[in-house]
């Protein structure tokens, strides 16, 4: 992993909720980002103290392009405290209506919103299950998910 250091361990006591980790802090990290490694870092450092990170299948399906092989994937994942956690299955008609509402936002050419399904599903996971979003895409989780606890820059 190209990291600078390694995430500490979380403790087995938390104080706080876990936290869902957006595949873009997780692509600083294992890809260096000489802008925004040392953020990230010190964010899941900061984070993974007080609580369990976590990520979903959508998460993990967004870093897989990285790599050519799963194990590879899974190599460059072990140095970091993470917690694999399934989709809720409320999550895809609360991430549905979400998208529903981005994609008739006023302002939105039909055909060209950029905004992909998965990243509606990853804030309904986080806010059904009560976790915080740990991510540098703040302003659309804002925007759908008013309710949802982010970190952001």
């Amino acid at each position: 992993m190209a990291t600078k250091r390694a995430v500490r361990e979380a403790p087995q006591r938390y104080a706080m909720v876990p936290t869902l980790v957006d595949s873009n802090v997780l692509i600083d990290v294992l890809g260096d980002d000489p802008r925004w490694a040392d953020w990230s870092l010190d964010q899941l450092d900061r984070l993974g103290q007080q609580a369990p990170l976590v990520i979903n299948p959508l998460i993990l399906a967004e870093l897989s392009p990285r790599y050519e092989r799963a194990s590879e994937l899974e190599d460059a994942l072990s140095g970091l405290p993470l917690k694999r956690e399934a989709l809720p299955w409320d999550a895809a008609f609360l991430a549905g209506q979400a998208f529903k509402l981005y994609r008739g936002a006023k302002g939105a050419v039909a055909g060209r919103a950029r905004s992909p399904l998965p990243d509606f599903y990853i804030g309904a996971h986080a806010l059904l299950r009560g976790m915080r979003l740990l991510t540098r895409d703040a302003k659309r989780y804002q925007t759908y998910y008013p309710k949802l606890e982010i970190i952001a820059p």
